[in-house]
């Protein structure tokens, strides 16, 4: 059977953690159950779901265990990078030793499944947007090294799939110095969240230098994932 990717992002899962997400608006209604009923329905044990940040609400990786277990429960294979709502996320051992078995995460490496490698950073705020700093300069630069680290430790750019939690394109749909070293290599698809609400409304998505890049914020897809191949 042919392996389906699907993607979704800012789970904001809240299991262990008193922080409900339709304080955001009546939206985010119990949208853990309809991502789950849609899961379900859709994604089968040989399929993968790529999360690309903002997983739970946690502070420690003893209360986000609840909230993976859930994810962990679900069909399917599945690739996380970290998120900057992901304060659980500790050192790079202590959570993959925790993870379920079918869970899997990205951090200066790279993972390969069925015909398919998945590369991926957390990213930053784009350069030039209001109040950029130079420390966020400093972490931006610092994610696009990580990035090539990503990248550089794929066996083969073939079907090559990115995972980033920030947009790699500014509010004005332009590409940011992340694009510029994503188009060294290549890659089939980007997959990317972080934003909510109006912030969507100038995302860029669409094809860019042979890329396909998607925005998979979870309240964006109406609480559904979206197939990527």
């Amino acid at each position: 059977m042919k392996t389906s990717i699907f993607a979704i992002s800012d789970l904001h899962l809240s299991c262990a953690a008193d922080k409900p997400m339709d304080i955001f608006g009546k939206q985010w209604e119990n949208h853990w159950e309809r991502i789950q009923q849609d899961w379900t329905e859709r994604v089968s044990c040989d399929d993968i779901v790529l999360i690309p940040g903002d997983i739970s609400w946690a502070i420690k990786l003893s209360d986000a265990r609840i909230d993976l277990d859930s994810i962990g429960e679900l069909p399917g294979k599945k690739i996380l990078i970290k998120g900057n709502h992901d304060y659980w996320w500790s050192s790079i051992s202590k959570v993959r030793s925790t993870l379920p078995s079918s869970m899997h995460v990205l951090q200066n490496d790279s993972i390969k499944e069925s015909e398919f490698t998945f590369c991926g950073t957390r990213g930053w705020i784009n350069p030039g947007m209001k109040d950029f700093s130079q420390q966020d300069a400093k972490i931006y630069n610092r994610e696009i090294q990580r990035l090539r680290l990503s990248l550089d430790s794929a066996a083969s750019y073939e079907n090559l799939i990115v995972l980033l939690h920030y947009p790699p394109f500014d509010e004005k749909g332009r590409p940011a110095e992340m694009v510029h070293t994503l188009v060294e290599y290549k890659p089939a698809h980007v997959v990317y969240g972080h934003l909510h609400g109006e912030g969507c409304r100038t995302a860029f998505e669409g094809e860019y230098e042979s890329t396909e890049y998607h925005l998979v914020s979870c309240d964006y897809l109406d609480f559904r994932l979206k197939q990527i191949v």
